[in-house]
Parts: structure tokens; sequence; C-alpha cells
């Protein structure tokens, strides 16, 4: 009986914030206010135009071109950071050198960098006179006003969604279980595809997702990279800005709630992979 009580006058103790209604309220409120609302202005905005009008902006050849420029320039981006942002996770965590903690820490510098800021960066880097362009044009590589400039931008600023997935799942993992496996006379490609990927795949994958998600709302660091030309280098965001300048609210709106469902659904695929993540973790427990 008095153990109960301690127990229960510990959990009490532990409750820092406000009863559970107050603090449920507050949060709701919040998450109304600051995401909920301007998102059901939106979708209302488009329900105004019916389904036909809505289908005709959202199939417009314009329209459908800037989906696949940012669609594929997605992919691209992220199959990019598929590979060197687990290249990254893994240095980062098995391997001790100078400059390690700098290293980490530059990860999460495009968090950080105003994504205009950004795609100024890249495109002064990638310009017919700049650093790197200076180099790659005369081979025939045109980065800067083209497309492989649009997927350059979208992986410098999706790349810590999947280093950031991928890593604490690394530091977690206990080097008995390599040793075990090495002892049983496993070789390292044998340890790091039966021990270690099984374990870091559902986070390598919620991370592919989120930079994938990121990559198609993507805005401020494409435009000064992308030369957007309409039917060839142009993002559905930046169609959405063109329609907002013409005052043309009905398309914007459009535009968006297209944008909308298909970030909605990448992050569905994120929470289900996590939620697979998280099966996986405790089946292993």
């Amino acid at each position: 009986m008095g153990l109960a009580r301690g127990l229960a006058q510990r959990s009490a103790s532990r409750r820092v914030l406000p009863g559970f209604a107050l603090s449920l309220g507050v949060t709701l409120l919040y998450l109304a206010l600051i995401v909920l609302l301007p998102l059901a202005a939106m979708a209302l905005k488009t329900a105004e135009l019916g389904w036909d009008e809505f289908w005709r902006i959202a199939t417009a050849p314009r329209a459908v071109a800037t989906y696949r420029v940012t669609v594929t320039a997605a992919l691209y981006a992220t199959l990019f950071n598929a590979v060197f942002g687990l290249l990254l996770a893994w240095v980062i965590t098995r391997y001790d050198f100078p400059g390690r903690r700098l290293l980490d820490a530059v990860i999460d510098l495009p968090f950080a960098l105003p994504t205009a800021v950004a795609g100024l960066t890249l495109t002064t880097l990638f310009a017919a006179n700049g650093w790197l362009g200076s180099w790659l044009e005369p081979l025939g590589l045109k980065i800067a006003y083209a497309f492989p400039g649009i997927a350059v931008a979208m992986a410098f600023t999706s790349l810590p969604f999947v280093v950031r997935a991928v890593q604490p799942v690394l530091e977690d993992i206990e080097p008995s279980m390599e040793e075990a496996a090495e002892s049983l006379g496993a070789r390292p490609p044998q340890v790091f595809g039966r021990v270690i990927w099984p374990t870091i795949l559902p986070a390598f994958l919620a991370g592919c997702a989120l930079a994938f998600a990121r990559c198609l709302g993507e805005f401020g660091a494409v435009v000064f990279i992308a030369g957007n030309l309409p039917l060839r280098t142009e993002i559905t965001s930046l169609l959405i800005v063109i329609r907002l300048d013409e005052f043309n609210y009905p398309a914007a709106a459009a535009l968006a709630f297209v944008l909308l469902v298909a970030s909605f659904l990448m992050l569905v695929v994120t929470n289900a992979i996590q939620a697979w993540r998280l099966r996986y973790t405790e089946r292993d427990r």
C-alpha cells in the first residue's frame, strides 16, 4: 500500500506542466490557429471553384509540366541524399577524426540558412563564371539555369533529413551485435547487410520520405538557380506565386491544394514507416 502511494506521488511529481485537459486544449488551439485554419481557408477557396474548374486548372499543360519538373527533380535529389546522407551518417557515427564535430554541425546548415541565400550561393557557384560552373560548362554540364540546378538546390536543402534520421539509430546499435556476427564468421559486408541494414532501414526510409516531401515544397533555393522557363524549368511553387502576382487567387489555391495533397501523402507514408520502425524495435526487444 505504501509502495503504491509512493509510486503515485512520484508519478504526480513528474507532471511539471498543468493537467491533461489544459495542456491538450492549449495544444489543439495552437494547432488550429497556426496550421488547420490556413489550410481550411485554402481548401474552402479551392472548393469554390467546383470540380470542373479545379480539374481544368490542375491539369493545364503548364501546371502538368511543373508537376513533372518538381517531382522528377525531387526524386533525383532524394536518391542523391539517400546515398550520401547514409554515408555521412556512417562516417560521423563510426569514425573519430579532426573536425568531426564541425562536420556534424555543418550538416544542419541548410536548416538555419535562408533558402534565398542558399539559392544565391549555389547560383554563384554553378554559374558559367562560377568556381565550379567555369569547369563544368566547357564539359557540356550546365547546372545553373537548367534542370540539374533544380535537383542540386533541392538536394542541398533536404540533405539533413536523411542524416538526422539515420544517425541516432546507428548510434544506438550495440557493438556487441556486430562483434557476435563477426565471431560467427560473417564478413563486413554480411555484417552490414544482415545486422546493421535491417535495423536502420525504417529510419532510412522515413528520412528519404521527409526529404522528398521537403523537395516538393522547396521554393527559395530553386528560383534563383532554375532559370524558371515555363514548361522546362518551372516548378509548381513558382507557378503558384505567378498566379498570385496575377491576382488569380483561385488558380493559386488549386495548385497549392495539389501540392498540399502530395505533401500530405508523403507524411502519411513517413508516419507509416515510423510506426513500422517502432513495431520492429519492440519486436527485437
